[in-house]
């Protein structure tokens, strides 16, 4: 096992506890949330609620009545805190899943990309650069959330880095795909929203009745490969 990177366990409220190695965007330990995260699922430790991966943390809500009927003499943090630690030394990186790659297709267009043109004229180049430093490499999928599906992708190339919208739309449009600091990302559904937009997928990426509702999962690589505005009607109108 590799050793872990420094960490600090904190509870949040009194039913729910974070393990944290930092404020930092690195796959690295992004990869060492997720082992963490697969193998408390295969633990299945009775009591659990929920197991929350993100970026660099990882929480757990549980039952605190259910938990303190096996903590003995410490408190039911304390037990939680100890869990924790001892799950840590448990991990095995070689045992994550295999990471899926997916190839999204999305249009650039003006017409579905109404920061696109703006962010080109700041960053002085051509919209055609611009697309083609975004497609150049795959992301990784850190985490799942704001809507259900919408995943949370990175790192950008600091040459297209830009800041979140100071005033967000109130209607962003099912499919959008945007930026938002060394992120991107692609809203799942029409929403509000305060990411700079860049194009638009026309891929569904939630179904509620799926087994798997979300298309994107932690870990996943994601390659975004440009399409033309008849390509994305095409795809748009009959879909798969």
């Amino acid at each position: 096992m590799e050793k872990p990177f420094p960490y600090r366990i904190y509870p949040i409220g009194d039913q729910a506890i974070t393990l944290d190695f930092g404020n930092l965007i690195k796959d690295e330990i992004n990869a060492q949330v997720m082992a963490l995260f697969y193998w408390l699922k295969e633990e299945n430790l009775h009591g659990i609620k929920d197991i929350i991966p993100a970026y660099s943390t990882i929480s757990l809500v549980y039952d605190a009545a259910l938990i303190k009927k096996w903590a003995g003499n410490v408190s039911v943090y304390q037990y939680m805190e100890q869990y924790l630690t001892n799950a840590l030394q448990q991990l095995d990186l070689l045992a994550l899943p295999s990471t899926r790659e997916l190839r999204i297709p999305v249009c650039y267009h003006q017409s579905l990309a109404p920061d696109l043109v703006e962010l080109c004229e700041v960053k002085k180049m051509e919209l055609d650069e611009f697309v083609a430093i975004h497609t150049a490499i795959p992301y990784r999928v850190y985490m799942i959330g704001f809507l259900p599906g919408f995943a949370y992708m990175g790192s950008l190339d600091e040459r297209i880095v830009a800041p979140r919208k100071q005033t967000p739309r109130t209607l962003v449009a099912a499919g959008s795909v945007g930026i938002a600091g060394v992120q991107t990302g692609i809203y799942p559904f029409a929403s509000p929203g305060g990411w700079q937009l860049i194009g638009q997928t026309p891929m569904t990426l939630f179904r509620a009745n799926d087994d798997q509702p979300s298309l994107f999962q932690p870990g996943d690589q994601v390659q975004f490969e440009a399409i033309s505005i008849n390509q994305f009607y095409q795809l748009k109108n009959n879909p798969s």
